[in-house]
């Protein structure tokens, strides 16, 4: 099988420099539904929505890498990629106890009669515990 051109790949969130490097492919969720990004991609910008960040790095099970990507900004250009992320995660540095527990107040929250509850805010912090959550667990079957 003939290897993909590679771009560069660039993932940032406020605390680190998450990801740097040549990647085959990423796939992202976006606002506007799922991405899947090659090299030579048509210039966009896009608000990145919960959900996980597949990065192919070569071809085969052992090049791709996943992780939690909890909203951010989403560049991308021809040889360059770029994601400024609000939270990224592996699924190792998940702390399924602090996302359960996540999970739960914003479950009660959406169930809650309380006028003064922000529904959408409850609604994103569920999708992003879920998120966290799924990844987590899946990494741990492996």
């Amino acid at each position: 099988m003939a290897e993909l051109k590679k771009f560069r790949l660039e993932v940032i969130s406020p605390e680190r420099v998450f990801y740097t490097g040549d990647v085959e492919m990423v796939e992202l969720t976006t606002i506007e539904g799922e991405i899947g990004v090659y090299a030579d991609h048509i210039p966009l910008t896009s608000i990145v929505a919960p959900g996980v960040l597949t990065i192919t790095e070569s071809s085969g099970e052992k090049g791709i890498k996943e992780a939690a990507v909890l909203e951010g900004f989403l560049e991308i250009l021809p040889d360059k990629v770029t994601i400024l992320a609000q939270s990224c995660e592996w699924p190792d540095e998940i702390d399924m106890n602090r996302a359960l527990e996540a999970k739960a107040r914003a479950e009660r929250r959406i169930k809650s009669t309380d006028a003064n509850i922000n529904m959408t805010r409850a609604e994103q912090a569920l999708r992003k515990s879920l998120v966290r959550i799924n990844l987590a667990e899946q990494a741990r079957k492996l």
